[in-house]
């Protein structure tokens, strides 16, 4: 296991811990399942815990989120804040920044379906 601390910036991010289980060399040397903690406020401790894809899908099936789907939230909240009263040019990178890494994945996706391979454990 082990502990996630790129968000911590202010109080907000400070009191959420997020623990990711060991990379699997197997399947990418990524971490597939992570648990995010805070006290929610009721003052009890709440989890939430997000698991990816393990494996390829032709082989085991789908049994997890996508990177995809995940930045699917964040660009639609981003968007949300951006068309309303929080509008800023800081909001407004953030979402490009999003926008141009879901096209990215988009488009490693695309050359994975090209050259037969997406689904599988073959690069």
């Amino acid at each position: 296991m082990q502990e996630i601390n790129f968000h911590k910036t202010n109080e907000c991010n400070e009191a959420i811990t997020i623990i990711a289980d060991e990379r699997d060399e197997q399947y990418g040397n990524a971490s597939h399942s992570y648990t995010l903690t805070f006290i929610d406020k009721e003052g009890r401790e709440a989890q939430i815990g997000v698991d990816f894809q393990r494996g390829p899908i032709k082989e085991v099936g789908v049994n997890g989120v996508t990177n995809e789907a995940l930045l699917a939230i964040l660009i639609d909240r981003m968007d949300g804040f951006q068309s309303g009263a929080f509008a800023c040019d800081d909001n407004r990178e953030v979402l490009s920044c999003l926008l141009n890494a879901m096209r990215w994945l988009q488009e490693r996706t695309k050359g994975r379906l090209e050259r037969g391979v997406e689904g599988t454990n073959i690069v």
